[in-house]
């Protein structure tokens, strides 16, 4: 029976895989199919009272209400606003005009600038807007692609100012400073691996490496420790954005003083210099959100306790052992990218007609993904209550036992190769890893931590970010070639990512 319950329990998310990969269905309608198969099994299968699975399905849609969909929103509103200032334009300049040699602005713009993106705003951003503008800059349209996928796995658990690990830490009652630690731990190889085979793949080999190895080193290393200070220290929602900015001026810094090799350099273009009044300009809605983010989060304690006092704490499930929900009104990260992007378009000279037609666009832009998370958060909700999330952990268990934490990682990954987002694949997968964990005598932080690192190969390979990539170059159609290139370095990254995460369960 219990092979009999782990199928049933796993049939919302094998409804998802084949929804998305055969069926060819939209997300926001394979995650809908998806709720409506845990409804079904809850009811008819696990025989859950029907006010329980309404209520579970309604704290799902709280939980993903507020505040999932606030950042979402939020972070799109602001980089949409730079837009259409034309801030974005100043910003692409500037990261352009430090150096001619190709592996250095390969490095700024997939790995920092990509990795900048990914903190802020995710959802694609930081596949698109990098490799168009290589793309636009000269580079082959699938290396352009190739090397921004490379550089926006790793990222992804702290992607959308830390929504797939505050989400993760929120669904399986982990305290997130301590998770979003585990989590930058465990990629930590990963984060100095990146800018080296970014810079490989442009030079198709270690030959490529000659003359930057200690700009790509330097690229890593301040990226990394960054992210593991802030991420213990803060929290998962700056840890990103503060990484990539530390490696940002640490690349442009040593980079601006590497002699270009002549098989690697651009050619030159003439450019309007630069104006440090208007750089500034460009920056200033993400300047407004690191500086609002740091001062509010627990680093300034009388701030952040002062306005965690506007805060209700609901039970939404009315069945036995209900979650607690607690929703900062105030002090959460979509109230202060807001008030970033106001003031930064206030900055730059956005008026109130396109305050309105830049958020209308928005939501109308992001409506399928709040459909989709709304969803994805309503079925994890049922699954959880009824007790398959709990069926599929126990089958797992029982069949790898010890060794399960080289599989979990690779469930990481399942959950982000399908859904393309690391946010849904913790909601999916988080309680499967917090269960075995449990029932293994591990550290639940490590365990719990595998799925985000799983996520980072399963982000590279996602047909989702596949497409996002091939639409910003305008080479549509064509995904089984970037899939073929970008396939070896996902399945590297896995069976790296097995051996550590088993090791390390050892050890903890």
């Amino acid at each position: 029976m219990g092979f009999i319950y782990f199928l049933l329990g796993l049939l919302p998310i094998i409804w998802l895989i084949v929804a998305l990969i055969v069926l060819k269905m939209p997300t926001f309608k394979a995650a809908m199919g998806s709720l409506a198969v845990a409804i079904l099994l809850a009811l008819f299968v696990w025989k859950l009272p029907f006010m329980n699975v309404l209520t579970a399905t309604l704290e799902g849609f709280a939980n993903a209400a507020w505040p999932i969909i606030l950042v979402i929103i939020a972070a799109m509103f602001t980089y949409n606003l730079t837009l259409k200032t034309g801030a974005m334009e100043v910003i692409k300049h500037m990261l352009s005009s430090v150096t001619n040699d190709k592996r250095i602005l390969i490095l700024i713009l997939a790995w920092c600038f990509g990795g900048f993106m990914e903190g802020m705003a995710g959802f694609g951003t930081a596949i698109a807007i990098p490799a168009g503008m290589l793309y636009a800059m000269g580079f082959d349209p699938i290396f352009s692609c190739l090397v921004c996928l490379i550089a926006n796995g790793v990222p992804t658990a702290f992607g959308s100012i830390g929504i797939p690990t505050v989400t993760l830490a929120g669904l399986v009652g982990l305290e997130n400073t301590t998770l979003s630690f585990y989590t930058a731990i465990q990629l930590a190889p990963f984060i100095l691996l990146c800018p080296i085979l970014i810079v490989m793949a442009t030079g198709k080999g270690f030959k490529a490496l000659k003359g930057v190895l200690p700009v790509t080193l330097a690229s890593g290393i301040s990226f990394l420790i960054p992210t593991i200070i802030i991420g213990n220290f803060v929290g998962a929602e700056l840890a990103v954005v503060v990484g990539s900015v530390c490696s940002l001026l640490v690349t442009i810094l040593m980079g601006s003083k590497v002699k270009p090799d002549p098989q690697y350099e651009m050619e030159k273009k003439d450019k309007q210099p630069l104006v440090v009044k208007e750089c500034v300009k460009a920056w200033s809605p993400f300047i407004c959100i690191f500086v609002f983010l740091l001062l509010t989060s627990k680093l300034v304690a009388p701030v952040n306790s002062a306005l965690s006092q506007f805060s209700s704490a609901v039970q939404i499930y009315c069945g036995q052992n209900p979650n607690t929900l607690t929703f900062a009104w105030i002090n959460t990260p979509g109230i202060w990218i807001f008030l970033s992007a106001f003031i930064g378009g206030k900055i730059q000279g956005a008026s109130l007609n396109d305050f309105v037609s830049v958020f209308v666009s928005t939501l109308k832009q992001m409506k399928a993904t709040m459909i989709t998370m709304c969803s994805v958060l309503g079925c994890a909700k049922v699954m959880g209550y009824a007790g398959m999330i709990a069926a599929i952990a126990d089958f797992a268990i029982g069949v790898t036992g010890p060794l399960y934490p080289i599989v979990a990682p690779w469930i990481g990954a399942l959950g982000c190769f399908v859904t393309g987002s690391g946010t849904s694949s913790g909601v999916f997968f988080g309680a499967v890893q917090a269960s075995a964990a449990q029932a293994l005598h591990a550290n639940t932080y490590w365990i719990v931590a595998l799925n985000s690192m799983g996520v980072a190969a399963g982000k590279m390979m996602s047909p989702q970010s596949i497409a996002i990539a091939l639409s910003a170059v305008q080479k549509e159609g064509q995904d089984s070639k970037l899939l073929a290139k970008i396939l070896p370095y996902g399945v590297l990254f896995l069976i790296l990512m097995s051996i550590y995460a088993f090791v390390g369960a050892k050890i903890l």
